[in-house]
């Protein structure tokens, strides 16, 4: 982990940017990397989503400052309460549709629009990849794009429908037996789900450079991704206004990811 000693193939080359020019620089060195790559793939976190005005739940400012994330995203308490989900959370997670994709969600996509980027693994659940233009989003904590019941099978409700439902004062239910309808996010008492979990593993052994943007690599098993490309020779670039535990062993490591990749999308479209 962190105190693994750096060898030739994991060397930091990068530092935080700290001015236009520096953020060009940064750009540079990482393009090259990404057009360098074999396969590259991209891991991100809240930190891509809060340049989109989407809070995090862990930093300064987070969720956790205010409600008790654990209790109200917990599945034992859905199970006895969900109005505490749809009344707490509601505002939070059913605001999503209303967001624009951030500056690292469109450069992203742009570069797996190039055939640059095999795939984007997220932890996050705000569906803002997909919005930019993303193809090949692995949700590691799923998204509310879907929700079902928990006990009649088949029964499938989309977002938006969902959304004016909780924005008028209510819940969705299901037609079948009226029970609430729950989103398809892995919440806390759940197992991520087994096929994303699957191919982001996949994904992860394969690449020869993985982009780890916005995330402090707390939560697991999500946060094991860059340890899976590291273990096979793959290199690792950092991106993060906080420490991770893996910055030793970043082949690059960057600050603010907004001046970075607005450099990097004007690279790309220069």
């Amino acid at each position: 982990m962190g105190g693994v000693p750096r060898n030739s193939a994991n060397r930091r080359e990068g530092a935080a940017p700290r001015d236009s020019a520096d953020a060009r620089k940064g750009a540079e060195r990482l393009l090259a990397a990404i057009r360098d790559a074999r396969r590259a793939v991209a891991f991100t976190g809240a930190g891509v989503s809060t340049i989109s005005g989407i809070r995090d739940f862990r930093g300064p400012g987070g969720l956790y400052g205010e409600m008790d994330a654990e209790k109200i995203f917990g599945r034992e308490q859905f199970d006895l309460d969900p109005s505490l989900f749809y009344k707490l959370a509601g505002p939070f997670v059913y605001s999503f549709g209303e967001k624009e994709p951030s500056v690292a969600h469109v450069a992203l996509a742009e570069l797996e629009a190039r055939g640059l980027l095999r795939a984007v693994i997220t932890q996050n659940i705000d569906m803002l990849h997909q919005k930019a233009g993303s193809r090949n989003v692995i949700e590691l904590h799923g998204s509310p794009a879907m929700h079902h019941c928990l006990r009649c099978a088949g029964v499938r409700v989309g977002y938006e429908e969902a959304a004016r439902v909780v924005r008028a004062g209510g819940m969705p239910l299901c037609p079948e037996c009226g029970r609430a309808l729950k989103p398809a996010i892995t919440f806390f008492g759940e197992r991520l789900p087994a096929g994303a979990l699957r191919e982001a593993t996949g994904e992860s052994q394969e690449a020869d450079l993985m982009l780890v943007l916005g995330t402090s690599l707390a939560v697991y098993p999500a946060a094991s991704m860059p340890d899976h490309a590291l273990s096979r020779g793959g290199r690792v670039v950092i991106a993060n206004n906080m420490p991770t535990h893996l910055d030793s062993r970043a082949a690059m490591r960057f600050g603010e990811l907004a001046p970075l990749f607005e450099a990097l999308r004007d690279l790309l479209r220069g």
